[in-house]
């Protein structure tokens, strides 16, 4: 029995070895390698001794945690929403259906919306405002990337309200509790394994954000991932980008230690073992 156990568990330890574990390796190994080739530790010495690639990284995670928080507020109202509306599967479908369409597409399709001779500045001219530069701004990099981010923060969030036990809400409520103390006492609390759920979904990938930096934000807003593509594919300097990535990697392991339940876990069993 353990040896058929074993053949079952096999496909996904292979693809984590070669699609997870092992491209991770590589990048840890290739930080380590100048861009001619000599094994140094001058890349991670430039990394933290260099003021840009440090203001690099303050812009990467400022930009993150707008995107996260802006998603958050968005999300949460609308999951509640759709957690007490009647068709809430036909709402969340269209919710989730934007996520099928290619990143690219959806990138071009704002590029249309927001351009000198776009939708937004049509509809301005009827109000007799002339033509205003929205794309390649900061306002149109943020929007973009709260548009494509937002299911992801819906979804975890949904589910947490709709695994909460409405018994717990009745009760606050018979005991003389406000809407607003219900929310913050009861529901809040309740669903914070999603909302935790969904700023990893959101906050993690915002770090490495590359492709709507150039498309939307016309290369004025600068992250650590516009970094890892110019030195992968422009200087050529594979040692550099690896070294970055490898920063990401454990902000991102940072990142799900803070946002984690461990600490959750281990007071639930520690008190039953009481």
């Amino acid at each position: 029995m353990r040896k058929k156990q074993w053949l079952y568990y096999l496909p996904y330890a292979l693809w984590l070895i070669l699609f997870v574990l092992a491209p991770v390796a590589l990048i840890v190994y290739q930080s380590f390698f100048d861009i001619n080739g000599h094994a140094t530790l001058v890349n991670y010495t430039t990394y933290f001794q260099s003021g840009t690639y440090l203001k690099m990284t303050l812009n990467s995670i400022w930009y993150a945690f707008l995107i996260t928080l802006i998603t958050l507020l968005i999300s949460y109202p609308t999951a509640y929403w759709l957690h007490q509306t009647k068709h809430k599967q036909l709402w969340l479908l269209l919710i989730i259906l934007p996520t099928w369409i290619n990143l690219l597409l959806k990138a071009y399709a704002f590029i249309g919306i927001f351009s000198q001779d776009g939708a937004i500045n049509h509809f301005l001219g009827w109000f007799g405002i002339g033509p205003q530069q929205i794309l390649f701004t900061n306002f149109s990099f943020l929007v973009v990337a709260t548009y494509i981010e937002i299911p992801f923060m819906i979804l975890p969030i949904f589910n947490s309200l709709e695994e909460l036990n409405p018994s717990l809400v009745n009760a606050s409520r018979d005991l003389g509790a406000s809407s607003w103390q219900t929310f913050t006492k009861v529901i809040l609390p309740l669903t914070m394994a999603g909302v935790k759920a969904g700023i990893q979904a959101i906050f993690i990938p915002s770090l490495s954000l590359f492709m709507l930096t150039r498309l939307i934000g016309g290369n004025r807003v600068i992250t650590l991932g516009t970094a890892i593509e110019e030195h992968f594919l422009t200087t050529m300097n594979w040692g550099m980008g690896s070294t970055i990535g490898v920063v990401l990697i454990v902000a991102m392991g940072l990142i799900m230690l803070v946002t984690g339940e461990q600490k959750a876990k281990k007071k639930v069993t520690n008190k039953w073992k009481k």
